[in-house]
């Protein structure tokens, strides 16, 4: 994984970013707020395709590394390399690894070490934040 640096390839002003986002992927992506469990039709989203940023349309995972973590979040467990980014996040009281797209530093979710194999991770991703592009 690659570490988080202020310089992305796409940048834009808030109105910018409010201006092509809806109100719930603008506090997801900019504002890095969390859906609600079981609200994103992605979660059960099974189709062959791309899961490509919300903000910036960079393609982030593949249809092949879905799977279903019962979390309620549409979860993958290895991202597009070179797609992502990370940051240490360390609200709420608690240390978690961040995952954001590594072209616009939208806020994806979060990435934890309780994944299937072959990685064992488990990339929890906001399903507002994605889209799906089918194959």
């Amino acid at each position: 994984m690659t570490t988080s640096n202020t310089q992305f390839e796409i940048t834009k002003s808030e109105q910018e970013w409010q201006s092509i986002l809806t109100p719930e992927q603008y506090r997801v992506l900019r504002k890095h707020e969390t859906e609600r469990a079981f609200t994103s039709p992605l979660d059960k989203e099974y189709s062959e395709g791309t899961y490509v940023c919300a903000g910036c349309g960079q393609a982030l995972f593949t249809s092949d590394t879905k799977f279903n973590s019962g979390t309620g979040w549409p979860s993958f467990f290895q991202p597009i390399e070179g797609a992502i980014a990370t940051t240490v996040d360390r609200s709420f009281f608690m240390t978690r690894i961040e995952v954001h797209c590594s072209r616009c530093g939208g806020h994806l979710g979060h990435v934890f070490d309780d994944g299937p194999a072959p990685t064992g991770k488990r990339y929890c991703m906001n399903g507002v934040s994605l889209k799906f592009e089918p194959a």
